[in-house]
């Protein structure tokens, strides 16, 4: 029983359009600094609280102002792609 032979390195693509695909991410990964896991999970937090207090602090009236200014604006965008 004999095992396949893997190569270590990844396989190039065939298309040119997917080779530059693969350079360009290749190229950006390597510049991206390392997050910092507790900054990371800060954040979360702090976005997970963010909604709340501000649904809370708002007004009835308020929120509905700005709820149905959103959905204008999607009704808006959606007839906008249906005309083109």
């Amino acid at each position: 029983m004999n095992m396949p032979k893997r190569s270590s390195k990844r396989p190039t693509p065939k298309d040119l359009n997917r080779l530059a695909a693969a350079i360009v991410e290749a190229a950006t990964k390597a510049g991206e600094p390392a997050k910092n896991p507790l900054a990371v999970e800060l954040g979360r937090r702090g976005g997970l609280k963010g909604g709340l207090a501000r649904a809370k602090q708002l007004s009835a009236k308020r929120r509905r102002e700005i709820a149905s200014k959103a959905a204008k604006e999607r009704w808006k965008s959606a007839r906008r792609t249906r005309q083109a």
